[in-house]
């Protein structure tokens, strides 16, 4: 029986074996584009406390005596070790409640969803507890996810998730809980027309309605101001900056792997440099450092 040579060639490893912290995409829009379904729009709305409690009353069919002042990208977090969050827009009122809205663009999976705002309500209720505030005076706290999309039975545009007893739904486990998904692309009679014409606003779609102009107004005033054009131009280059960095890391993360793989598999040194000018357009000088800095 012929036996084969084992192969001079080296082995093919490329970078899509490597495992890889995903890069959301993010789509660049001109500051004259930008719409109140775009999350930075959003936020500098959302930050007139006046537009944010009636956005507040009509989602939610209440209303609000008194609502503190809007923070926007409010930072929070569990603990030193763990993924921190910003919440789009934080308020409290005087009524011991606490609301987060999120403007969300991105369509994931319904767990997905489950889970980040079982998330975010962890961080919120940690957040009270490090001031010294006793669990059972945690403040109500509703968090709000505003979706140009369908979700869940893709009929409803409101859904409100409670803890209710599963043998009995009709008994409540009063936790001060509540999450709202708030989706465009319903098909119900189910929500106010003042609602309606919001959603339809945020599809992009020709609204007549009273508060939808007030909002129109403020965006356009907004447009005008060249300093918040400013910044936000510098939050553009922030994003690309921290997108720029976090490819990076997968670049030296996957070469590093490659070297390993291959140093692992016994290729000469001269090798794996080849393979590295070839798949990653290292120079000469670049890939022999790489190699000597990992072997």
């Amino acid at each position: 029986m012929r036996k084969d040579k084992p192969s001079s060639k080296t082995p093919q490893v490329s970078v899509s074996e490597t495992p890889m912290t995903p890069v959301l995409s993010y789509e660049h829009k001109e500051w004259e584009d930008l719409t109140i379904a775009d999350d930075y729009m959003f936020k500098l709305v959302m930050s007139h406390k006046r537009i944010c409690k009636h956005l507040l009353e009509m989602i939610l069919g209440i209303k609000i005596r008194k609502l503190m002042d809007p923070k926007t990208e409010h930072a929070m977090k569990n603990s030193y070790e763990s993924n921190g969050i910003r919440l789009d827009v934080y308020v409290e009122d005087d009524e011991n409640t606490v609301y987060d809205v999120e403007m969300q663009i991105r369509k994931y999976s319904e767990a997905y969803f489950g889970r980040r705002t079982r998330y975010y309500q962890s961080v919120i209720d940690f957040g009270a507890l490090q001031v010294g505030v006793k669990y059972h005076k945690l403040k109500k706290s509703i968090i709000i996810f505003i979706c140009p999309f369908a979700l869940f039975d893709k009929k409803h545009h409101l859904f409100t998730f409670k803890n209710t007893c599963q043998e009995d739904t009709s008994i409540l486990l009063d936790d001060g809980t509540s999450k709202v998904f708030l989706c465009t692309q319903g098909t119900l009679d189910d929500v106010s027309p003042e609602v309606k014409n919001f959603l339809a606003f945020v599809e992009g779609l020709p609204v007549k309605d009273v508060w939808v102009d007030k909002v129109k107004d403020l965006i356009d005033k907004l447009k005008q101001d060249e300093r918040k054009k400013a910044d936000y131009m510098t939050y553009q280059m922030k994003i690309e900056e921290e997108r720029e960095a976090v490819r990076e890391e997968e670049r030296q993360n996957a070469i590093l792997t490659l070297i390993k793989t291959l140093k692992d598999l016994s290729i000469e040194k001269s090798k794996v440099i080849e393979q590295l000018i070839k798949q990653y357009s290292m120079s000469e000088l670049e890939a022999q450092a790489a190699v000597q800095a990992n072997w």
